[in-house]
C-alpha cells in the first residue's frame, strides 16, 4: 500500500514531473495520469484485502494483478535503458517488479489451497447476463492486450495520445489486468465475490475520466478511437455504477 500510494500521489497528482520524481520520464501527461489512477484504486484494494476475512472476496483480482506485475516486469527488461538509474524511484520500481511477480502468485497459490473457494452460500448472485458479458468483454480485451504488448507498434500508430514502445506496453499491462479480473468474474456467481472489484474499479475509472478532463489536450479529437476509448470508459463506469447500486438493494 505504502508503494501504490507513493505511485499514485507522484504519477496523478504531479504527470507533468515524472522526471523529477519518479523512475524514468513519461510523456505526455495522459499516461502517468491512467497510471496513477491505477496505483490509487489498488490502494483502496489491497485496504479492503487487509480487512476481509474471507479470501473469495478478493481472489478474482489476484490473477490480474500477477498478470499485470509480469508484464510490468518483462516491459522494466525490454526498455532498462529508459530509466533514470540515478534517482531511488528506480530502485522502489525494480525491487516492486521482481519481488511481486513471485509475491502475488504466490499469496493467490497458498490461499486458494487453504481457502478453497466454494460457490455455494447465502447473499445476491450476479446475474447471468453480466456475468456472460463481463467474461467476454474480459477475454477479449485480455487477447487485444497481450497482442499489443508483444506488437506495440499497433497502439502507437493509432493511439489518441502519443505513447512510446514503452509506454504502449505499459499501457496494455494495465489493460491485461482489467481483462483478466473481467474474465475471472465468469467463474464465481456471488455478488460478495465481485464487490470489491467493482468498488475498486469505479474508483479507478473516475479518476481516470477525470484525468482525461485535467490532460484533454493531450488527445487528438480527429482521432475516432478519442471517442471510443473515453466514451467506452463513461459507458462502462455507468454501466458498473447501475450495477452497483442494484445488487447493492437486493
Amino acid at each position: 500500500m505504502p508503494f501504490l500510494a507513493a505511485a499514485f500521489l507522484v504519477l496523478y497528482g504531479l504527470p507533468d514531473q515524472t522526471t523529477r520524481y519518479f523512475a524514468w520520464t513519461i510523456r505526455p501527461e495522459m499516461t502517468p495520469i491512467i497510471m496513477g489512477a491505477g496505483y490509487g484504486a489498488g490502494v483502496y484494494f489491497f485496504y479492503r484485502v487487509s480487512t476481509v476475512e474471507e479470501w473469495h472476496r478478493v481472489s478474482s483480482v489476484f490473477l490480474g494483478i500477477a498478470t499485470f506485475t509480469w508484464l510490468m516486469a518483462i516491459a522494466t527488461v525490454l526498455h532498462w535503458e529508459n530509466f533514470n538509474h540515478r534517482h531511488f524511484t528506480f530502485d522502489l520500481w525494480v525491487f516492486l517488479y521482481a519481488l511481486t511477480p513471485i509475491l502475488i502468485p504466490a499469496v493467490w497459490a497458498l490461499n486458494r489451497r487453504t481457502n478453497p473457494v466454494e460457490l455455494t452460500g447465502n447473499g445476491p448472485h450476479l446475474p447471468r447476463a453480466v456475468r456472460v458479458l463481463s467474461g467476454g468483454i474480459g477475454v477479449l480485451l485480455t487477447v487485444s492486450a497481450l497482442g499489443l504488448f508483444l506488437a506495440p507498434q499497433l497502439m502507437i500508430d493509432v493511439w489518441p495520445w502519443t505513447v512510446s514502445p514503452f509506454t504502449a506496453q505499459i499501457l496494455a499491462g494495465w489493460f491485461a489486468l482489467f481483462g483478466v479480473v473481467n474474465g475471472v468474474v465468469v467463474l464465481d456467481p456471488r455478488w460478495s465475490a465481485t464487490r470489491i472489484l467493482v468498488q475498486s474499479q469505479i474508483l479507478g475509472f473516475t479518476l481516470v475520466l477525470i484525468g482525461v478532463v485535467r490532460a484533454w489536450a493531450n488527445f487528438d479529437p480527429s482521432n475516432v478511437l478519442t471517442w471510443g476509448v473515453v466514451g467506452g470508459m463513461t459507458l462502462y463506469l455507468i454501466a458498473i455504477l447501475l450495477l452497483y447500486l442494484r445488487m447493492e438493494t437486493r
